[in-house]
């Protein structure tokens, strides 16, 4: 009975932090079903997090900027809508061609994605 407890604490402990930091988004058509309102900029230096757009699920690693855009709902994390406007967003981003590239300028809007 203490080594299946054990197991399952390994697990656990083992799983919870993929789980809590992953990145997978669903874009959403309408604002009010969104978690996060988001525009993109034109420019990196405009941003608040660069984000690269990853090919798979299993190469999203923490909140750093690596998302996964998940074709349901249910299978995301955040919700997001992009906005036209900047003043009507909480994350501004700027896309890069580069894995090495994404990463938060911005920390301060960190919690967003958390």
């Amino acid at each position: 009975m203490k080594n299946q407890f054990k197991k399952y604490i390994l697990l656990s402990l083992l799983i919870l932090p993929s789980i809590i930091f992953s990145q997978n988004i669903f874009s959403v058509d309408y604002e009010s079903q969104s978690d996060i309102k988001v525009f993109v900029v034109k420019y990196e230096s405009q941003c608040d997090l660069k984000v690269f757009k990853v090919k798979y699920e299993s190469q999203v690693k923490g909140n750093q900027g690596l998302w996964y855009f998940v074709k349901y709902p249910s299978q995301s994390d955040r919700k997001i809508f992009f906005v036209d406007y900047v003043s009507q967003s909480d994350l501004k981003v700027f896309f890069v061609e580069y894995r090495s590239q994404s990463g938060w300028r911005d920390k301060s809007n960190k919690h967003l994605l958390y």
